[in-house]
């Protein structure tokens, strides 16, 4: 462990005994690519030499419904068994139709009679055999309703899950079944998945495929509900273009879902998938998205905070790697500790103060608790707090966020400096780091905040 004097030295920050310091200055350093709840999010188990937080997986519904209120949780837990040891959060998806693969419907539906339709989808890349079934059956719509409740009762707060892709309907649970158009899901059946996954999920976010207001006419409006979006054509059909045949890209469908859906980003995530086309391509210099999709210019545009990122599974140079990093550190929040305070309190405490700055795209929308804690010179705890602060729901560009707190206590013997951390409730998940040069300088996972100030 570094001498505390010298990992002050190092942070920048001046070893001062009296409150007449009061703010000073905290020196600006890039948060790392692989703070939790963001970045490039690569298939559970792949990219483990690239920085990443979370990892997806599809899951087929067939694999955990087994009767119309039985379920066998097996596969979510051995995903969440396998990323949690890896520090990591999963994001995942259930599917009913995958092209290629098994059939995701449960097999009790198929056994009782809910048609099905089998044929080639063209929209897959080669061509590959799907089955479908009638979206429209009550059987069906019921059978999801009841998997997605039965799944919030278990996992809605999990600290293991990060985001969930709604899933349930069309082509790998994308919300469509392109070309096959006829085969959709009715808007009926759409506004039920929807009620369920807001009444099962009021902490671990969902997220829907198209953005839909009003009068849109394939989709029920979603644009007032508390789910969010996300962009599985990123970086090839995300800004606007102006041309009629693009409307479906992701930024144009948001604007004709109104302003609702433009702003839902700052409560609700925004996610995706980078397009597999990309994939070769995309951390080229130039870039080898189409020109207008640049990857940058769609995470200002949609305020991205994840992306599935099959990309970094390839072999980069360190050139492409570097970039790669620099795209995944832009994804979602950027927390910067722009000031700190700490000055000596009435009967021996410590007043201990803040100004937080968010520099990302996106807020952080978990409401993960605080914690503030007096280190002795050789890097250990001997008091820690909990003061009723948060990181959650900061706007990039907003005024700083200003947050003091009083330990009434007498700081213990010792003590010479104070650090913060917010808590990743997930047993060793990844720690969430500030975007500051004073980040781990006496403790892994805390911002050193100044040395303990005596009278």
């Amino acid at each position: 462990m570094r001498s505390l004097i010298a990992a002050l030295t190092m942070a920048g920050l001046a070893v001062a005994a009296t409150a007449a310091d009061a703010w000073r200055a905290l020196e600006y350093a890039p948060a790392p690519p692989d703070n939790p709840l963001k970045g490039l999010t690569p298939y559970a188990g792949q990219a483990r030499d690239f920085p990443h937080s979370l990892e997806f997986r599809y899951l087929p519904l067939r694999a955990v419904m087994q009767g119309m209120d039985r379920f066998d949780w097996a596969p979510v837990e051995s995903l969440l068994g396998e990323t949690s040891s890896r520090g990591c959060q999963a994001v995942f998806r259930f599917y009913l139709e995958y092209p290629g693969h098994e059939c995701g419907i449960p097999r009790f539906l198929v056994d009782e009679g809910v048609r099905t339709h089998a044929y080639t989808n063209s929209n897959a890349q080669p061509a590959r055999p799907v089955v479908t079934p009638d979206y429209a059956d009550p059987r069906l719509r019921a059978a999801m309703t009841n998997a997605i409740h039965a799944a919030g009762r278990r996992y809605d707060g999990d600290p293991r899950v990060a985001f969930l892709a709604a899933g349930f309907l069309g082509t790998w649970g994308e919300w469509h079944t392109h070309p096959r158009h006829d085969l959709w899901a009715p808007k009926e059946t759409q506004r039920e998945v929807m009620d369920a996954f807001e009444a099962a999920f009021r902490s671990t976010p969902v997220m829907l495929r198209y953005p839909a207001g009003d009068s849109d006419a394939q989709y029920a409006p979603n644009h007032r509900r508390a789910l969010g979006y996300h962009d599985d054509s990123f970086a090839w059909a995300t800004l606007e273009t102006g041309r009629k045949s693009d409307g479906w890209f992701f930024m144009a469908r948001m604007r004709r879902a109104g302003p609702e859906a433009m702003e839902k980003w700052r409560t609700q995530p925004v996610g995706g998938e980078v397009r597999p086309e990309n994939w070769p391509v995309l951390w080229n210099d130039p870039s080898g998205a189409p020109a207008g999709q640049e990857f940058l210019r769609c995470v200002e545009a949609t305020h991205a905070t994840w992306l599935m990122d099959s990309s970094i599974v390839r072999k980069l140079t360190p050139e492409q790697r570097a970039r790669a990093i620099e795209g995944a550190r832009r994804l979602g929040y950027e927390l910067h500790v722009a000031r700190a305070s700490v000055a000596p309190a009435p009967g021996g405490g410590l007043r201990v103060a803040i100004a937080l700055q968010n520099r990302g795209v996106a807020p952080f929308y978990a409401d993960w608790k605080m914690e503030l804690a007096a280190f002795d010179a050789a890097g250990t705890a001997v008091a820690t707090w909990t003061p009723p602060w948060s990181v959650r729901g900061l706007q990039p560009g907003a005024p700083d966020r200003v947050m003091d707190f009083t330990a009434a206590s007498a700081i213990p013997p010792g003590a010479a400096a104070i650090a913060m951390r917010v808590v990743n409730p997930m047993p060793g998940g990844k720690p969430l780091r500030f975007a500051n040069k004073a980040q781990d300088a006496t403790a892994p996972g805390w911002l050193t905040l100044g040395p303990v100030a005596v009278r």
